[in-house]
């Protein structure tokens, strides 16, 4: 009995690993509340085959699938039909419209300024009269664009061209040299230890290393080095 609900418990966790997968790679904050519908009812629906030991595993799985099936089927409905998405996942509601707060927008949502000014906050914006608009996502997360006389300057406002800058690409992640990105630049694992010994490393010692798109290496040396085995410099 105990080894079956062992085996139960780790069964159904793969299984909803995996279903969440399929689902897609948008995080909860971010969920439609279709979506987050689902995803609950898969998290009740998991623990029965838990707890029932006596009933056929499939009897749990079913349904999982069939709501999994289901999810699938409209969220693929929704790229073809705009009116069925937005009778699926709603439509954002502007709760700040020229510098001016939206009541009756926000009584409709049943949305308190409390709720405004917190969101607000969350995005480093702590006095509403510097926001022009303010937009209430689908999934409950706050837009917000700010006056023009109160963001950031911008090299373009500046007039300036700054160079190109990609994403630092990896090359050694978790002490794992990454053949794949070494190659895909353009360079060698010989090259990448030659780099590492300049700076008085082996790759066994580096815990993380990166190459920016300016050719410069950055390098994590792992804990487990004695802050006398590193070389200084970098």
């Amino acid at each position: 009995m105990v080894f079956t609900a062992l085996f139960r418990a780790l069964f159904i966790y793969i299984v909803v690993l995996l279903i969440m997968r399929v689902m897609g790679k948008r995080e909860v904050g971010q969920l439609s509340t279709f979506d987050l519908v689902v995803a609950i009812m898969i998290a009740e629906i998991a623990v029965f085959p838990m707890e029932e030991l006596q009933k056929p595993l499939y009897l749990g799985l079913i349904p999982m699938f069939v709501l999994v099936a289901v999810q699938i089927s409209i969220s693929y409905l929704c790229l073809h039909s705009r009116r069925l998405r937005r009778w699926v996942d709603g439509y954002p509601s502007i709760l700040i419209s020229k510098g001016k707060i939206m009541e009756k927008e926000m009584r409709r949502l049943r949305y308190n300024l409390n709720d405004l000014l917190g969101q607000l906050r969350q995005k480093d914006v702590f006095n509403i009269s510097d926001v022009e608009y303010a937009i209430l996502e689908t999934s409950g997360e706050l837009s917000v664009m700010l006056k023009n006389t109160k963001r950031h300057l911008t090299p373009e406002d500046l007039n300036l061209t700054p160079s190109y800058e990609n994403i630092p690409a990896p090359l050694v992640l978790d002490g794992e040299v990454l053949d794949e990105n070494l190659k895909h630049l353009g360079f060698s694992r010989c090259w990448l230890e030659d780099e590492l010994r300049r700076h008085g490393l082996e790759k066994e010692n580096v815990f993380y290393a990166s190459l920016d798109c300016q050719g410069k290496l950055y390098i994590s040396v792992s804990e487990k080095l004695e802050p006398n085995d590193v070389a200084k410099g970098n």
